[in-house]
């Protein structure tokens, strides 16, 4: 299927972007003829939803603050056959989305995520420590899910229908785009990943991101999606910590117990068998966790499965030929 017989809608997360906003819309409008650009203002205090107005875009609002917000409202509300995510200050080439999209469709794919490439010429493009950052970041995540991530914080993508429409958008801010990663890789969706220029941001533009702040809340939601995803590793291994400092502490008063029949450190006893009961209360914790998660992942990729592959059409998919 052609991508302009398709409903194709691009949700532009906005706050205080006055000075960018106008020319995003426009560089989608010119590069995707027929899109539909939603320009979603999260509480500016500028002329963010004028400009962007004045530009061509749907503008609609989320009083909550937080990307992670606008974006659950987002996908909630609006109906497409594929979504294109792209922030609204203007730092990544909108000429990419073509490619993207044809991407998704030859796949076809669920997930194109667009990798950050740096203007050579634009070399503050990427501020102090958001690189390094994010390179951790992506090591960290490949660890624990077992995938190769290339810019799990980018915030250009395209997605299918069935991708969004199965996605549960739990996370608040920053954190949006980690949750979006996570979610391809527990599911294991055909996805791929394409090349995007990345330059910095118009003069009057300020960025929104705080590097230790958002670095923390990040962190924290992988440990948290660690802990779901990943319980047998996560309770295994402080069942396995707490086990062994457990033996540690019980094998020399057993061999001085061997040696004198009597327990002179019982309370040392005490806590090292408190530490064996929590030990094996949390690698049972881990194994009823994981059955549920099984059942939980059975249960995501079924509604994943109501929806047909992007540009496939669903009549077709389902096998009703009439």
């Amino acid at each position: 299927m052609d991508s302009t017989e398709l409903r194709i809608a691009a949700v532009v997360p906005c706050h205080n972007e006055e000075a960018a906003v106008a020319k995003v819309v426009a560089d989608l409008k010119a590069a995707v003829p027929g899109i539909v650009v939603y320009v979603y203002d999260n509480r500016s205090t500028d002329r963010t939803a004028d400009r962007a107005r004045e530009a061509g875009a749907i503008v609609r609002y989320e009083h909550t603050k937080g990307k992670g917000n606008v974006v659950r409202r987002a996908f909630a509300d609006i109906e497409a056959d594929v979504y294109l995510m792209i922030d609204g200050d203007d730092t990544y080439e909108a000429s990419a989305a073509p490619l993207m999209i044809k991407t998704l469709l030859d796949g076809p794919y669920d997930h194109v995520l667009g990798v950050r490439k740096q203007d050579d010429t634009d070399a503050s493009a990427y501020r102090s420590g958001h690189e390094t950052g994010n390179k951790v970041l992506n090591g960290v995540v490949g660890k624990v899910f077992g995938e190769n991530v290339e810019d799990m914080l980018s915030g250009f993508r395209v997605f299918s229908r069935r991708f969004v429409k199965s996605f549960p958008a739990v996370s608040r801010e920053f954190e949006i785009e980690t949750e979006l990663t996570v979610h391809s890789l527990h599911l294991r969706v055909p996805q791929t990943a394409v090349q995007v220029g990345f330059r910095d941001r118009p003069a009057g533009s300020e960025s929104k991101l705080r590097t230790y702040r958002d670095g923390t809340k990040i962190l924290a939601l992988i440990l948290g999606l660690a802990r779901h995803e990943r319980p047998v590793a996560f309770y295994g291994l402080f069942g396995t910590l707490a086990w062994l400092v457990s033996l540690v502490l019980t094998v020399p008063i057993v061999i001085e117990f061997y040696n004198t029949h009597e327990v002179a450190r019982f309370p040392t006893l005490f806590f090292a068998f408190t530490l064996m009961l929590l030990g094996s209360l949390a690698w049972t914790a881990g194994l009823i966790l994981d059955g549920i998660r099984r059942s939980r992942h059975e249960t995501a990729r079924l509604v994943y499965l109501r929806y047909s592959a992007a540009g496939v059409n669903a009549d077709l998919a389902t096998g009703d030929h009439r």
